[in-house]
């Protein structure tokens, strides 16, 4: 039962991102998405700078912890900006659709990095939990999934893609028993420090002021919920259950961002998604058990 608390931590990660989607929606079109990401980062490492401030210990660690968490932020800074630069020839459904690599990927990658194994029945798995959450996707429209096809924006963010799991890779590969409170402000600065070189590599404004009346609100709970406590609860997660169990709970991304419409927007769910939730609900439960023997 030990390992309980960090799936549901992980869950509550995944819940939070999901909504990430809804409030970067209401603000798309108001403040460039460079621009956002950056004050996504800058807003959460000011939150915890006083924090980590407070404390003596924490306080002589940052030195000692920042060069590792530069190298971690460098892949997360990445994919925001691989995914940025992808949307501008690419689509939505594209990029939501190639997103299910990221757990098969990850696993490929925690073979070289940790020594992790993969079964056929785990490769199989994997498979359909991609299916799965393009059900959901694709509305379980087959002649969406028929239009599908690569652009050069598709490459673009398969870069991203590659950046993302390498983010996780590396926030269990570079841990060294640290203070996580820690980490996590020295990850969010080193975001921050890789998303101005962004923007002014890109050209873009920083666009802050537009922000303003229910944007607010919006903006706020992108800081708090979905960069702050998300850094925090995969940078934990990820130590303890490894790269590989946290990203295979991707496959829920796309149900819980329908269940969130259905809670926040009153949307309604089309019954045809609801086998493609199952099947990835299954196939991330199956996952979980498969690392080990047991999910607990």
């Amino acid at each position: 039962m030990t390992n309980i608390k960090y799936h549901f931590l992980v869950l509550l990660a995944t819940l939070l991102v999901a909504g990430s989607f809804l409030a970067s929606e209401k603000l798309a079109g108001i403040i460039n998405s460079y621009s956002l990401t950056l004050l996504r980062f800058v807003g959460a490492s000011l939150i915890l700078l006083p924090i980590v401030l407070s404390k003596a210990k924490w306080r002589a660690k940052i030195f000692s912890t920042l060069p590792r968490a530069m190298v971690i932020s460098f892949f997360y800074a990445a994919f925001f900006i691989g995914f940025f630069e992808a949307l501008n020839t690419t689509t939505a459904l594209n990029t939501g659709t190639l997103f299910t690599l990221v757990p098969f990927i990850t696993a490929l990658f925690s073979i070289v990095a940790f020594r992790e194994n993969i079964s056929g029945k785990n490769l199989f798995v994997y498979f359909v939990g991609m299916v799965g959450t393009c059900w959901v996707i694709f509305d379980a429209q087959l002649a969406l999934l028929f239009s599908f096809s690569l652009n050069k924006g598709d490459f673009i963010f398969m870069a991203a893609i590659v950046c993302m799991c390498l983010y996780s890779i590396t926030m269990k590969w570079l841990y060294r028993n640290d203070e996580m409170i820690v980490l996590v402000f020295c990850t969010l600065v080193g975001g921050a420090f890789w998303m101005v070189l962004a923007l002014l590599f890109f050209a873009q404004p920083l666009q802050w002021h537009l922000i303003q009346g229910d944007s607010v609100l919006q903006m706020a709970y992108l800081i708090v919920g979905a960069t702050l406590a998300t850094v925090y609860l995969y940078q934990i997660t990820t130590v303890a259950l490894g790269p590989s169990r946290v990203n295979a709970y991707i496959y829920l991304n796309p149900a819980l961002v329908v269940l969130l419409l259905l809670v926040v927007d009153g949307e309604s769910i089309s019954t045809a998604i609801i086998p493609g939730i199952f099947i990835s609900v299954i196939a991330t439960v199956i996952l979980q058990r498969s690392a080990n023997g047991k999910i607990f």
